[in-house]
């Protein structure tokens, strides 16, 4: 397993982590990182919906969703959520998962080149990030800012153990979003094995350096 993990980290695309990676996480488990049933998971998405600022959202969207397990509880959050992964077995899983649920939407989608059109006023990236490199990862975060009506949230939570096929660290990742003009902080959880930021895109830019960095 060592062995295979290595050469699969040296394989790093130019954008991230290979979609071949997912592709072999995906061949032989339905849940293949255990979201279902791990006690760990469980607390962690618990964290995360608590963590939301507003009782109910218009519209959400969650991409890398995998199986569709955090996507079940953000469900009881959102009016209408859009919830995706770049593997066919994931959403395949999601879907089962949430087919009594007809406001959630799962579909199979890319990104960054499959950003979906609209807005949200909720994004969840969910260990989602560190697969990206930094200029992917801004890509993806420009267009998230972008898709976020004013005063939405964006929630960003990461485990931030050394993983192989991560391309980068979860301090690394939230530092960065961190940094980004237009989001501001107003929540922050740290343990040693994940953090979790929320971030809202205020009405106007806090700061007047702000204002002039997204006009």
């Amino acid at each position: 397993m060592t062995g295979s993990r290595r050469s699969r980290s040296q394989a790093m695309s130019e954008s991230g982590t290979p979609g071949a990676y997912f592709a072999h996480m995906h061949a032989d488990h339905d849940d293949p990182w255990r979201l279902a049933d791990r006690w760990y998971e469980h607390r962690k998405h618990a964290l995360t919906v608590a963590a939301l600022p507003r009782p109910v959202y218009r519209s959400a969207f969650e991409p890398g969703c995998s199986v569709g397990v955090l996507s079940g509880l953000l469900a009881a959050r959102c009016q209408a959520l859009l919830s995706c992964d770049r593997e066919k077995r994931a959403v395949a899983q999601a879907r089962q998962r949430l087919a009594d649920q007809p406001h959630v939407c799962v579909e199979r989608r890319v990104l960054p080149e499959d950003w979906p059109q609209g807005s949200f006023d909720l994004i969840v990236l969910y260990e989602l990030m560190y697969y990206f490199t930094s200029v992917v990862a801004a890509d993806v975060l420009d267009r998230a800012v972008h898709a976020l009506e004013p005063g939405g949230t964006l929630v960003l939570v990461h485990w931030r153990r050394v993983v192989a096929d991560h391309v980068r660290s979860a301090d690394a990742v939230h530092q960065q979003v961190r940094a980004h003009p237009a989001l501001v902080r107003i929540a922050a959880h740290a343990e040693p094995d994940f953090l979790l930021d929320v971030l809202i895109r205020p009405d106007q830019p806090a700061t007047p350096a702000a204002r002039l960095s997204v006009a």
